[in-house]
């Protein structure tokens, strides 16, 4: 019922199951979960029936006794075994390649400006006194303001013209 599966490979996998199984019960690490030790025994006795622990031929290479995911949680329950777990939610953070350039020599065109006059100094502003209170009857009334001519007249808009037809033009028969 299994897939053909190279037995050298089959082994491997075997052998890598059952190695991180007794480093998880040496206790160099975290406790492995209870999802993690079912999925090593499922695993191992799937291998052991079929040859292979997964049958769907899209989710790991032809020949192979792990799908790649498999492989995977494999790797992970190693490294939490050996106690070299990664921790949070990230692990290794990608960097990207435009960081490693260095950065460009560019030349400033300040540099070239010579200042013949240096910046003269802002002047200080005016000292300012206190408020002081000033009796209405002390102020000159404002200077009265002309009184205003008479507004122009606006003529009132024209009222447009009728429309007007025009003998002619294409001629109907």
């Amino acid at each position: 019922m299994g897939r053909e599966v190279d037995e050298r490979k089959k082994r491997a996998a075997l052998r890598k199951l059952r190695k991180a199984a007794a480093l998880a019960e040496q206790g160099l690490g975290p406790p492995l979960s209870d999802w993690e030790k079912q999925f090593l025994e499922e695993v191992e006795e799937r291998i052991e029936t079929y040859g292979s622990a997964f049958a769907d031929p899209l989710k790991g290479s032809d020949g192979e006794a792990l799908s790649s995911l498999q492989q995977m949680k494999l790797k992970e329950i190693d490294k939490k075994a050996r106690g070299k777990a990664k921790t949070g939610f990230g692990g290794k953070k990608k960097t990207s390649s435009f960081n490693k350039r260095p950065t460009p020599r560019v030349r400033q065109l300040d540099d070239d400006l010579v200042d013949d006059d240096p910046t003269p100094p802002t002047p200080e502003p005016p000292v300012r006194s206190a408020p002081k209170l000033v009796r209405a009857s002390d102020l000159k009334p404002p200077d009265p303001k002309p009184p205003m001519e008479e507004a122009p007249q606006v003529e009132p808009p024209k009222k447009r013209t009728a429309f007007r037809v025009i003998e002619g033009g294409k001629q109907t028969e």
